[in-house]
């Protein structure tokens, strides 16, 4: 069975904000490469060597959340929009809380943590990086 994993572009903020989802989560990067350790760095305008080619931070067991900045030199251009948000499946309540609450802080609700018509305790944000989560509950069965 195929395994998805989240991938996210950031425009010189994916350190900041992997720091930020690492403090929510906990654990420990798997792997942070820079900029600067891409042969032909040297060529790229100083500000952009320290920004992130590739960073992941596993989440849960089987997950890893991964990202990287753009390079405007090399004409990548950032878009921000709601064409994705990154899905959170918790174990219960208590954790959706703490999840919801430390992911959300600094950004904006879409939908506040609640129990739902169709039987989940859920909600929806953009967090400050304008990236968007929901955390789901799955409370039947429970």
């Amino acid at each position: 069975m195929p395994k998805l994993n989240t991938y996210l572009n950031f425009d010189g903020k994916a350190e900041e904000a992997f720091n930020f989802y690492k403090s929510v989560f906990g654990g420990e990067f798997l792997m942070v490469q820079r900029m600067s350790d891409m042969p032909g760095a040297e060529q790229l305008p100083e500000n952009e060597r320290s920004h992130i080619m590739h960073i992941s931070l596993p989440i849960g067991k089987d997950d890893v959340l991964m990202a990287s900045d753009i390079v405007p030199s090399m004409g990548h251009k950032l878009e921000l929009g709601n064409y994705a948000y990154i899905s959170v499946f918790t174990d219960g309540r208590e954790e959706a809380n703490r999840l919801f609450a430390g992911l959300s802080e600094g950004g904006e609700i879409e939908m506040a943590l609640e129990d739902t018509f169709w039987g989940d305790y859920f909600g929806s944000f953009r967090d400050k990086f304008g990236i968007n989560w929901m955390i789901n509950y799955p409370q039947q069965g429970h």
